[in-house]
């Protein structure tokens, strides 16, 4: 009898999780589940390519319609009637399937977990200006923000002086209205540019308010990145605060974690981690939740930018650190597990960049961290499995790894 087969009997129910997506967020949850349950999942993407194509430890199936909710409703459905022995858990690895799993939840047979919160409460934490809204009311500290409005045209005021952070209160809005130079995020000099690109952005038709923010100083390496777990009752069960060192810095990438490491809370960094459970508790949140968080070296704080309403696209830093994800997921929907609460205090690295890219970027204050890492074995990427059989996949991640090398060289100045 297989490892698999051994693994799915112990669980109170069969489970199938069911992925949606293809970029490394897609395959840190498959490698999550085979590690712990040796589950091959199944996933949809709309792409014959990227990290989980061609995976040995994904079923990985075309479908160039899968972001259209009438043919992901379908693939949901179907699945389940294939499996009806068993739970399926559709699981969205963006931002779009997540929304349309949630919007559509009322479509699916009874043999289907949907993890995630209702859509009244996702539209409404989603949507930055009304998470900072909610930010205040709970205490939690965000940077200095003014929220502009098409009608406002170039007749507004700032609070604070530049550069500015600018980007769109909805993410899922603002990519389905490209335009030349449509930056993740953009970072800004003076109003000049400031206007323009709130001008470029309107023009191509985004129909939302965009956010715009005092401009928090420090390098990557201020960074923090929270994820979360709440159960079904909306009670906090894991905590895993990871110490962003280094970022993507290519256009559409910028933000993208590249470099993490957990290491042992400090009373600031647990007070932090204090505020976000009571909020969360206080909403009645359930599911995984992650928050992109900078520490302010002028007051003193961290200061939180956003919510995202699902695992974050570096979840893997979360289960090398010995928190694994799926695990969450099956003891709270499937076996009914009360895991108590869990806050990590273990040191690791994680990253998804060569060595030598790491060490050229990161500020050499956290080069011994990284060695003794290194020394004790603590050290892991996303992408780089030891369960991997697939040669096409090595190939693909040997070349992903490659490529950093000219992209952050054409997009980052070294740290001197």
């Amino acid at each position: 009898m297989s490892a698999r087969r051994k693994q799915v009997i112990c669980m109170k129910e069969k489970l199938y999780p069911l992925l949606f997506g293809g970029d490394i967020n897609v395959y840190s949850v498959a490698r999550a589940f085979w590690e712990q349950y040796r589950i091959r999942v199944t996933c949809y993407g709309k792409f014959p390519s990227g990290p989980a194509y061609r995976s040995s430890l994904i079923d990985y199936r075309v479908n160039a319609d899968a972001e259209k909710a009438e043919t992901l409703v379908r693939l949901i459905c179907d699945f389940a009637a294939e499996h009806r022995d068993g739970k399926v858990m559709p699981i969205g690895c963006s931002d779009d399937y997540v929304f349309l799993v949630t919007d559509n939840r009322d479509k699916y047979p009874d043999n289907v977990i949907v993890p995630y919160i209702d859509s009244k409460l996702m539209g409404e934490l989603i949507r930055k200006e009304h998470f900072y809204e909610l930010a205040d009311k709970y205490d939690i500290d965000h940077p200095g923000t003014f929220i502009y409005r098409k009608e406002m045209g170039h007749d507004f005021e700032l609070p604070f002086k530049p550069p500015y952070i600018c980007k769109p209160s909805s993410s899922a809005l603002y990519w389905r209205h490209p335009f030349q130079g449509n930056d993740k995020v953009f970072v800004l000099k003076d109003r000049e540019a400031l206007l323009d690109v709130l001008d470029r952005c309107y023009a191509a038709g985004y129909p939302d308010t965009m956010v715009i923010q005092d401009m928090i100083p420090g390098d990557d390496s201020y960074m923090r990145v929270l994820t979360c777990y709440s159960d079904r009752k909306g009670r906090v069960k894991m905590m895993c605060l990871g110490h962003t060192l280094l970022e993507e810095h290519t256009p559409h990438g910028r933000g993208n974690h590249a470099v993490v490491i957990t290491e042992k809370l400090d009373g600031q960094s647990r007070t932090l981690c204090e505020k976000i459970r009571y909020f969360l508790e206080e909403i009645h949140y359930t599911g995984f939740s992650n928050f992109d968080i900078k520490y302010d070296e002028r007051d003193g704080k961290y200061k939180v930018f956003e919510i995202n309403c699902r695992q974050g696209r570096s979840n893997y830093y979360v289960t090398a650190a010995g928190y694994n994800v799926a695990k969450y997921w099956v003891s709270d929907l499937i076996e009914g597990i009360d895991t108590g609460f869990e806050i990590c205090q273990k040191e690791s690295l994680w990253r998804v960049v060569p060595r030598k890219i790491s060490y050229d970027y990161v500020p050499s204050k956290y080069h011994a961290f990284m060695k003794r890492m290194e020394k004790e074995g603590h050290v892991s990427n996303s992408l780089i499995s030891p369960d991997e059989k697939n040669w096409y996949h090595k190939l693909w991640v040997w070349h992903n790894l490659r490529s950093h090398v000219k992209k952050f060289a054409s997009y980052y100045e070294k740290q001197k």
